[in-house]
C-alpha cells in the first residue's frame, strides 16, 4: 500500500528472528565478552552487520564433543542467533541433520562454494598411528581429509585442547599417535584455542573478527590469542589475596577450603596455566569453572601440565609477586575524637608488645640463626 508507513530500522528482522537493534546488541556483547573496547565492539557490530557471513566447516576427530556442547550452550548470543545471524555453519556432524552421502555431499558443496574464504575448525586430535587406521570416515583416513578441507580454507582455528596439541588422546601411551592438527598441516598457519573445553566466546570472537576485519589477534609462542590466553589464572584468581596472606587449603573438606583459600597445596595448576576462566566464565554462571566450585585448575591449556602432570602434584609459580590491582583501602576524611586517639595509642602498644613476643619466641626456637648474623 502507497501510504504504508516504510519499515523502520528495528522492525527489520535477521534470520534467526532478531530485529537489527538486537542483534547489534548481540554482536557487541560477544564482543564485549573477549574483552574489546566499546569502539571496537562498534566497528565489530557494525561490519557483521554489512557483510556476508563467514562460512564455517567444523570437522570432527579424536574429542568427547566437549566443545561443541560448550557452544550450545551460549547464551549471548544463543546457538540459533549465532547460526543463522552470525555465521554461516554449513557443516558440522553433531548439528547438521544430513548423514551419510548428504552430509559428504554438503561438505563438498560448502568447499566448493567458499573455496578460499570459509573458516576450517577442528575439534579433537588427529591419529597417525598405523597410517590413519584409527579415523576413518567414508573410506578415507582423517590425516587426508582434515589436509584437503584446510587446504582451501581462508583459516584453520583448532578447539580445545585435544585438536591444539594431542589433549587426552595424547595421553601416555597415544597408541593411537594423536597429534594437534598443526601437525599435519606444515605451512598452514593454525589458530590454537586450548582449553577443555575453552571458552566459545574465544571461538566467536577470533571467528568475527577474521571475517570482518581481515585479520587476527595477537597471538602468543603457542599459536593462541593473547586476549584470551596472555595471563595466568594465578594472576586474577579470586582466591589469590589468599595466597599471598598465606592461607591454604590443606585437604578438601577442611576449614580452609570451606573458606575459600588458596588450592595451590592441593595441586592447583593455576600458577603455570594461561587462560581467563576466572574472568570469562561459563554459560554466563557465576563460578562456573574448576576453582569456582572449589577443584584445583588442572592445567587444560597446558600440553607439558594437562593429562601429563600429576592431578595433585604441585607446579613451579611463574609470577610470585602480588599483583598491584587489588582495590586501595583508604578511610573517610574527618576529624578524629580523643577517645579514638587514645585506643588507637593502645592498640599500637598491643602491637608491639606482640610483635616483640613473637620475635623472641622466633629467637628462642633458632638460638643460631642470631648468632649467625651477629646480632645479640
Amino acid at each position: 500500500m502507497l501510504n504504508e508507513p516504510a519499515p523502520s530500522a528495528d522492525s527489520l528482522r535477521t534470520p534467526g528472528g532478531l530485529d537489527r537493534r538486537s542483534f547489534f546488541r548481540v554482536v557487541a556483547e560477544a564482543a564485549a565478552a573477549i574483552g574489546l573496547s566499546a569502539a571496537g565492539a562498534e566497528k565489530l557490530a557494525a561490519a557483521v552487520g554489512k557483510g556476508p557471513k563467514p562460512s564455517v566447516i567444523w570437522l570432527h576427530y579424536q574429542e568427547c564433543t566437549g566443545c561443541t556442547e560448550s557452544l550450545l550452550r551460549t547464551s549471548h548470543p544463543g546457538l540459533a542467533e549465532l547460526v543463522l545471524d552470525l555465521i554461516s555453519l554449513d557443516y558440522h556432524e553433531t548439528l547438521m541433520a544430513a548423514a551419510g552421502k548428504q552430509a559428504e555431499a554438503a561438505l563438498a558443496a560448502a568447499m566448493r562454494k567458499n573455496a578460499g574464504k570459509y573458516i576450517c575448525i577442528v575439534e579433537g586430535a588427529i591419529p597417525l598411528a598405523h597410517n590413519g587406521a584409527y579415523m576413518q570416515i567414508g573410506g578415507r583416513n582423517g590425516v587426508d581429509i582434515v589436509s584437503e578441507v584446510a587446504k582451501s580454507a581462508a583459516l584453520v582455528i583448532a578447539i580445545g585442547s585435544c585438536a591444539s596439541w594431542g589433549g587426552l588422546p595424547s595421553a601416555d601411551p597415544n597408541p593411537t599417535g594423536a597429534v594437534g592438527v598443526h601437525e599435519v598441516l606444515p605451512g598452514k598457519t593454525v589458530i590454537k584455542l586450548p582449553g577443555c573445553p575453552p571458552n566459545p566466546y574465544i571461538l566467536l570472537g577470533v571467528a568475527l573478527q577474521f571475517a570482518t576485519m581481515g585479520k587476527l589477534p595477537a597471538l602468543d609462542a603457542e599459536g593462541r590469542p593473547k586476549f584470551a590466553y596472555g595471563r595466568i589464572i594465578h594472576e586474577h584468581c579470586p582466591r589469590r589475596p589468599h595466597f599471598d596472606a598465606g592461607r591454604f587449603a590443606e585437604q578438601f573438606g577442611d576449614e580452609g577450603h570451606r573458606l575459600g583459600y588458596c588450592l595451590y597445596k592441593l595441586g592447583c595448576k593455576g600458577p603455570a596455566t594461561h587462560a581467563s576462566c576466572s574472568t570469562n566464565q561459563f554459560c554466563e554462571v557465576v563460578d562456573a569453572w574448576p576453582i569456582g566450585l572449589g577443584a584445583p585448575c588442572f592445567g587444560c591449556t597446558e600440553k607439558a601440565l594437562a593429562f601429563r602432570a600429576p592431578l595433585y602434584q604441585t607446579v613451579p609459580i611463574e609470577r610470585v609477586q602480588p599483583p598491584a590491582t587489588y582495590p586501595a583501602i583508604t578511610a573517610e576524611h574527618g576529624s578524629v575524637s580523643s577517645v579514638a586517639t587514645s585506643l588507637a595509642g593502645l592498640a599500637a602498644g598491643a602491637l608491639l608488645g606482640a610483635s616483640t613476643k613473637v620475635a623472641r619466641m622466633l629467637k628462642d626456637e633458632n638460638p643460631d640463626e642470631g648468632e649467625k648474623e651477629g646480632r645479640p
